[in-house]
């Protein structure tokens, strides 16, 4: 059973209604910093609040099942929304990829921020980690033109029928996404029967399992549903070498705490007070080696950009229209 919303936010009849950016009150608003700001051509950021709570329980995640209480899911809202407040105040062209440990779309503010983001003329892309467990109607409210899905097919989590019921629901709408499927054993069949039942172009991608080794033959089992998952299957050497993550692509978490990304711990500035935004510079990866897609994929030797120009943030390769 899934944790129930924070009693936070106003009340119309015997239902919350969302919290909103255009409502947001003083405490969630920060003052201008003092000082010059410097103003990037292009920022993207990967936000992740507290939320550690999910609906469903992979053996393989480590918040399977995990139940938030009332004072995280209160914090994880306020702090939502003070991140998309500071969004919506920019003068400059923004992204924004929200990676939740759990599931973010089953609560009403995710929602919310994902829909009145996607009207904003200078966000050129909000897209959400989703396993599309919640009903679909709010995405008729966006803007679909910039709002994207990442989503992810659990198989023994929810049914084939229903997963590739929601995916025909987003074709039907319109909605940009790519769906992807953890590359363990048990989940090679219906990986493969879900792409021969969705259309070509929606891209269906294999993430390898964490600490997972493949041989010859098993790799080639997921390279023949995935052209791509060679870039997934060993980490990539990543020390030294040039990054974007830090200059044009940061990590944000709940309290405005920005890192060049979710893997290296080392503050670079905050979000609210301009500090992090003075520090934006190219950096090189300070790591031995990057093994998750939204970290390597911002690795300029790699050249993903490239690969997936259009699309970079929901993980569609570049000329598929989905």
């Amino acid at each position: 059973m899934i944790s129930a919303d924070p009693p936070t936010g106003p009340v119309t009849g015997s239902r919350r209604a969302p919290l909103s950016i255009w409502d947001i009150t003083p405490r969630h608003v920060d003052a201008s910093p003092a000082g010059d700001i410097p103003k990037p051509e292009e920022l993207t950021l990967l936000y992740r609040g507290p939320l550690a709570s999910c609906d469903y329980d992979c053996a393989y995640c480590p918040f399977a099942k995990r139940r938030d209480g009332p004072d995280r899911l209160r914090a994880d809202r306020e702090a939502l929304a003070r991140f998309t407040a500071w969004v919506a105040a920019r003068d400059f062209p923004v992204s924004v990829l929200f990676t939740p440990w759990g599931e973010g779309l089953v609560r009403s503010w995710y929602r919310t921020a994902m829909v009145e983001l996607s009207h904003l003329a200078h966000v050129r892309r909000v897209a959400i980690q989703t396993n599309l467990s919640t009903r679909l109607r709010w995405l008729a409210e966006a803007d679909l033109d910039t709002l994207a899905l990442w989503a992810t097919y659990h198989p023994g989590q929810v049914t084939h029928d229903r997963f590739l019921a929601r995916c025909r629901e987003l074709l039907a709408h319109g909605v940009r996404f790519s769906v992807g499927v953890v590359g363990v054993p048990d989940h090679a069949e219906p990986a493969r029967r879900l792409r021969a039942e969705l259309p070509d172009d929606v891209y269906l991608w294999i993430n390898a399992a964490e600490g997972r080794a493949y041989t010859e033959r098993e790799a080639a089992v997921w390279t023949g549903i995935d052209p791509l998952f060679g870039y997934s299957r060993r980490p990539h050497r990543s020390l030294g070498l040039p990054c974007r993550t830090g200059r044009s692509v940061v990590s944000v978490d709940g309290e405005g705490t920005v890192r060049r990304c979710h893997f290296v711990a080392q503050p670079i500035g905050n979000l609210y007070d301009g500090s992090a935004l003075r520090a934006l510079a190219p950096r090189p990866c300070p790591l031995p080696v990057c093994d998750c897609h939204i970290g390597y994929v911002h690795l300029e030797p790699l050249d993903l950009y490239r690969v997936f120009a259009g699309g970079l943030l929901e993980r569609i390769p570049a000329g598929r229209p989905r």
